[in-house]
């Protein structure tokens, strides 16, 4: 039987996990996970797909999961999900006290400084998950992408439709932003400092004559900072954060210079 429909059998029904067919099945799709052979979201095309049955073994996999001690020289952890091994045949750069649960995949040149990666993700090659960056459950994180440092990218199990935190190719996150909820940050986009951007944020397009606005999403190659607007309430009006689009990158240098030019000419923190 497929592996699809055993998880989905056992997701509708939770006594099929005293089945060790069903048992050996979400092991088997944890392992495609671990190694990139499944994702838990994938692009067609422009677009991407949330492959739901895949969330749903994550999510059966903490129950037939049992507490155990983990024990790494003096530092001692209590937990249910195994660590990532094997670095150096990945490939993977890994400086302590950087840490990647199993059933997560970084490829292969993907460096990780002391952060955090949760299973599910998936990080692409070249990719730099910068000190104390956060990398979510099921996340999707491009190729040379910069996780510049403290960035928190959030995770999303439940509920199963919900679409994880998409980061596509070349794009710069900078320190301390906060993105949530399913939101996209399209290919070689620059997110500057602090930047929150959840699934229904105003992201609000401000290079032309009038405003253009996106939910959620940063078309490619936009540069975005942080911003407000003003919303009435019933006890008056207060700004409310945004992110606010104020340009793009130059296509007439490669991505390093043409970051570069990007902080000179809008001055954005990173």
């Amino acid at each position: 039987m497929e592996l699809r429909k055993i998880i989905e059998q056992a997701w509708e029904n939770r006594e099929l996990l005293k089945d060790s067919i069903t048992v050996e099945a979400i092991r088997a799709v944890i392992e495609d996970l671990d190694k990139g052979v499944l994702r838990v979201a994938e692009p067609k095309g422009e677009e991407w797909t949330v492959n739901e049955w895949v969330k749903k073994a994550v999510l059966l996999y903490f129950p037939i999961q049992q507490m155990k001690t983990i024990e790494v020289g003096p530092f001692e952890f209590h937990d249910k999900i195994s660590l990532k091994r094997n670095y150096e045949q990945l490939g993977v750069r890994v400086v302590p006290h950087a840490v990647a649960r199993y059933g997560s995949f970084l490829a292969r040149g993907v460096v990780m400084m002391p952060s955090y990666v949760n299973i599910g993700a998936y990080v692409d090659s070249g990719t730099m998950v910068d000190t104390w960056a956060t990398v979510g459950s099921c996340a999707q994180v491009g190729k040379n992408v910069h996780l510049s440092g403290g960035v928190g990218l959030g995770g999303v199990l439940e509920p199963v439709q919900a679409a994880p935190v998409i980061i596509e190719d070349g794009a710069f996150i900078g320190s301390r932003s906060i993105l949530v909820e399913g939101c996209r940050v399209g290919k070689e986009a620059v997110i500057g400092a602090g930047v929150t951007i959840t699934g229904s944020s105003k992201i609000i397009d401000v290079t032309g004559s009038e405003p253009k606005e996106y939910k959620g999403y940063v078309p490619p190659r936009s540069v975005v900072i942080p911003g407000s607007y003003t919303k009435k309430f019933p006890a008056g009006e207060f700004q409310v954060p945004c992110a606010l689009i104020i340009g793009q990158r130059k296509a007439s240098t490669d991505l390093k210079t043409s970051l570069n030019d990007v902080l000179r000419d809008h001055a954005v923190a990173v």
